[in-house]
């Protein structure tokens, strides 16, 4: 049953949108979202500016001049940006075009326009045209740092979850053990995962906590997220079993070691898990959602970690798998 409950915390994951929360990550009373609501809804331009460099040796020849000409053409018929200003570089190898964005630099609409940019725009422009085009700034940047994360996350996690195998393996002597572990682990992981993408993106809650709801989870949230639980999980796992392994080799009875080491540890990491609580849950007060977001999501996963995982579900691992430990 409790299995079950950190599995259907898990499940939400599935529908995680990361990105960056730009100006959305602050509440719509603040002082500093107001004047950026008044600007975008006043001045159709907008003030979020991306640029197009063109990288040639001689962007004055007549193909570069005539793709960039077809680019702003591009750019200024499509009625999410602005007018294109052109800007060259010092050596004549450089060109920088750049509009401006009617929208948040992380919002749905901004993306799909860099995407045009990207995908369309660019291609229909400078098809056989000698020259390297880079579509850069601050929705670039963000779409290029969740594509890097997204790519790269899921090796990390392996990598580590792969060193703990052998690390515990190596400590405990154990098949079970380490794999325990492993699952153990990537259940906190993901039901704190879960948690986060119900209640600040999905808005499950997010009043009752005072938090603001956002389109999006910050990029770096997972990594960040799983980095420092896991951290904090493999210390509690760690004092847990080595306290059961001490009985153990004392006694030889599986059962009465567990007992023993639930009873000598319990409290202890009950007790560090709340001052931890406390520490993330100060981040969580603030009213940036990216730092909302990291205190709520470390401050669940503690809690989840801490008491239905260690304290509940790996003794009775261990208890149901007997002398196979």
């Amino acid at each position: 049953m409790t299995s079950a409950v950190l599995i259907a915390l898990t499940l939400p994951v599935t529908t995680m949108e990361l990105g960056s929360g730009g100006i959305t990550m602050l509440p719509g009373d603040t002082d500093e979202r107001h004047p950026f609501d008044v600007v975008i809804s006043e001045f159709a331009d907008g003030i979020i500016t991306a640029d197009i460099v063109v990288l040639a040796p001689d962007v004055s020849t007549a193909p570069v001049q005539n793709a960039v000409d077809d680019l702003i053409e591009f750019i200024e018929a499509d009625d999410f940006f602005g007018t294109a200003e052109t800007m060259g570089g010092p050596n004549g190898d450089m060109l920088d075009i750049r509009f401006s964005i009617a929208g948040d630099i992380s919002s749905a609409e901004s993306i799909e326009a860099i995407k045009r940019i990207r995908n369309d725009y660019v291609p229909a422009s400078f098809g056989g045209v000698d020259a390297e085009v880079l579509v850069v700034g601050g929705t670039a940047e963000v779409m290029d740092s969740v594509d890097i994360v997204r790519q790269y996350v899921p090796l990390i996690m392996a990598a580590v979850l792969a060193a703990s195998f052998l690390l515990l393996l190596i400590a405990f002597r154990s098949i079970v053990v380490p794999i325990k572990a492993v699952v153990m682990n990537l259940l906190s992981v993901g039901a704190a995962y879960g948690m986060v993408v119900l209640v600040f993106q999905k808005g499950v809650g997010s009043s009752l906590f005072g938090f603001q709801e956002v389109p999006v989870i910050e990029s770096w949230i997972p990594l960040f997220l799983f980095a420092t639980l896991f951290g904090l999980s493999m210390d509690y796992h760690v004092f847990l079993l080595s306290r059961i392994k001490e009985r153990y080799d004392q006694t030889g009875d599986n059962s009465g070691s567990v007992m023993y080491g639930l009873k000598s540890t319990a409290s202890i990491i009950t007790g560090a898990a709340l001052i931890m609580v406390a520490v993330f849950g100060g981040f969580a007060l603030g009213p940036l959602s990216m730092f909302q977001q990291m205190g709520f999501g470390l401050a669940v996963a503690v809690i989840l970690d801490a008491t239905i995982v260690r304290m509940v579900l790996v003794p009775a691992g261990m208890e149901l798998l007997g002398d196979k430990n």
